[in-house]
Order: C-alpha cells, then sequence, then structure tokens
C-alpha cells in the first residue's frame, strides 16, 4: 500500500493527492453516462419553434399592428408568414430591421427560458444528436426568440421544415411539442 506522501500530485505543489485530482467532467465522459445510453448519437431532431420552444405568433401580431400604425398603412397579410413577408416587400420595402429591432425590445416580456425544455435540448445536444429548429417566421425573429428562449447554443440550423431536412438528413425525427421533447430519452 502506498502512503499519501507517494500518491501527492507534483502538478498541485504538493498538496492534493491524486485520488482527488479527477474533474467532474471527466466522470462525465466515461462510457455509459445517462445521455449516451439513452439517445442514438446519430440522431437528428427537427423542433418547431412555436410548438417547443417559444411562441413567437403574440410578438409576430404586435409587430404587424405596430407597423402598420407607424407606416399608416393599412396592412392585409395571410396568416402564413412566408407569404406575409412577401406582402410586406410590397406594402412596406425594408421591413425586416424594423421587425428584429421590436422584437429585440418585445421578446424578453414574452419569450422566456423553460428549465425543463432547455435541459432536454443539453441532454441531447451533449449526447450528440444535432438539432435545428423550423418555422415559417421570418429568420430575425427566430434568431431572437432563439437567444430569448436559450437554446440559441445547441441549435445547429435554422429554417423552414424544408432547409432544417435538407441539413439535417432524411432520417429527421419532427418534434411539435415539448411533450414530444421531454419523451425523448
Amino acid at each position: 500500500m502506498t502512503s499519501w506522501r507517494e500518491s501527492v500530485s507534483p502538478y498541485s505543489g504538493g498538496t492534493v493527492p491524486d485520488l482527488h485530482r479527477s474533474s467532474l467532467t471527466a466522470r462525465r465522459v466515461v462510457a455509459g453516462n445517462l445521455a449516451s445510453r439513452l439517445v442514438p448519437s446519430q440522431l437528428a431532431i427537427a423542433l418547431d419553434l412555436d410548438g417547443v420552444l417559444a411562441d413567437t405568433r403574440p410578438l409576430w401580431d404586435a409587430w404587424l399592428e405596430d407597423a402598420a400604425r407607424r407606416a399608416r398603412v393599412e396592412l392585409e397579410v395571410p396568416e402564413d408568414r412566408e407569404a406575409a413577408a412577401l406582402e410586406l416587400d410590397r406594402a412596406l420595402g425594408d421591413w425586416r430591421p424594423l421587425l428584429a429591432r421590436f422584437a429585440a425590445d418585445r421578446a424578453p416580456l414574452s419569450i422566456r427560458p423553460r428549465a425543463e425544455t432547455n435541459a432536454a435540448l443539453r441532454r441531447l445536444a451533449s449526447a450528440g444528436a444535432r438539432i435545428g429548429v423550423f418555422s415559417d417566421a421570418p429568420r430575425e425573429l427566430v434568431e431572437i426568440a432563439l437567444a430569448h428562449a436559450g437554446a440559441a447554443r445547441q441549435v445547429e440550423v435554422v429554417g423552414t421544415l424544408a432547409e432544417v431536412q435538407a441539413a439535417l438528413g432524411p432520417e429527421v425525427l419532427v418534434v411539435g411539442s415539448r411533450r414530444q421533447l421531454a419523451a425523448l430519452r
């Protein structure tokens, strides 16, 4: 049996025994940890922004109302936000910076991080899952919503469902609700 003095780490200045030198990070990487055992490493997930992370529809509707008031224009836009973007291009011109500024100001009031959702995203990302987010909302609104929901770091791809599926590959699992996300184990 070795004495304590013989097992003292030379890197610690002689004060910390080797048995205390393993870090928590090193322990998490050990094969068979909870996250890696439950989720296949090649899993690709496409999350519906409005159904899983943050409902951007109220923010979008408030911006449309504000933009119509400021521009003194009656905005008749379709419910589908991709089609609405084309109408806004015609009616307002360069509207995307206005949306980005409005969303940056108002998002903290309506979009908050959800601990259980972010924990599930971190668990999946650490297990090697590739995560994408899809929405029909303009990209400026999507990026601000992701940042305020606390999910931007785990997301690899943002776009429409077709764009996310093309980027993540053919075997993408589409998740439309928080309940479906929580069920991924």
